[in-house]
């Protein structure tokens, strides 16, 4: 069975898609090597500028799991042949396009000297609650979907410029999981440890394995999440593919 290698280049907003993900596509006859590379909050500035220090900086994480290890940027793009890799933004500035400039395609630039015939994507982060001091006091949004409208246009426009092979729609999938009721978030901005991780997993395992949402079964998670509720997030996540956008 060919084993396909995913590389996140990421923060926590990374570790919240990638907890499930290895065991969720092994069960679909998938296998999946998730390799992450965090700093908490890390910014596209940070890793650009990591990228030029070449110092040992990022916590390696291999499939969902904490390795104890630390390597730099170009130890971990020159250690294995990968499949795919994903840049994103610090949540936090997820919304200002001129954030992104010129540090995610001066890593584009280097990911792809190192890694020529990986796909390249882009994670789009998503929204912090509504209830969230953080979404009104430190980014001056009222709500959830009006801090999303921006952020998915920031990251559209950071796709193009850098010809990306696609965005993963991590966003628009926490976006609808909050239109139906469910907790996605657990501390007003990280993904919830069971619906939430759940939403992104599939989204991710969609986007980049092309096995669809509403078909998974996988129910082993951290926190207890019911039937109903795996039923939800899986339509949630169905139709942030298929009617992908912020309805208000």
């Amino acid at each position: 069975m060919k084993t396909v290698k995913i590389l996140a280049i990421g923060n926590s907003f990374t570790q919240d898609p990638l907890r499930y993900l290895h065991d969720m596509a092994k069960q679909r006859g998938v296998n999946v090597k998730c390799v992450n590379l965090v700093i908490g909050g890390c910014s596209l500035e940070r890793h650009y500028r990591n990228m030029l220090s070449e110092k040992p900086l990022y916590f390696l994480e291999l499939n969902g799991e904490g390795s104890g290890f630390q390597v730099s940027l170009k130890d971990a793009l020159v250690c294995d042949q990968f499949d795919i890799i994903t840049l994103q933004q610090a949540s936090h500035f997820s919304h200002l396009p001129h954030t992104y400039h010129p540090y995610i395609e001066e890593l584009a630039h280097y990911v792809r000297r190192y890694q020529p015939a990986a796909k390249l994507y882009i994670q789009q982060t998503w929204a912090y609650e509504d209830e969230s001091q953080r979404l009104r006091a430190e980014l001056g949004f009222t709500t959830h979907g009006e801090m999303m409208k921006q952020v998915a246009d920031s990251y559209a426009e950071a796709a193009q410029l850098i010809g990306a092979d696609g965005i993963i729609p991590s966003g628009f999938s926490m976006y609808r999981g909050v239109k139906a009721g469910l907790k996605m978030h657990r501390d007003t901005f990280h993904a919830s440890l069971g619906v939430g991780r759940y939403a992104l997993a599939l989204t991710w395992q969609q986007a980049l394995l092309g096995l669809p949402a509403k078909e998974d079964e996988f129910s082993c998670f951290d926190v207890p999440v019911t039937e109903e509720e795996r039923l939800s997030v899986r339509r949630a996540v169905d139709t942030a593919f298929s009617h992908p956008g912020v309805d208000d």
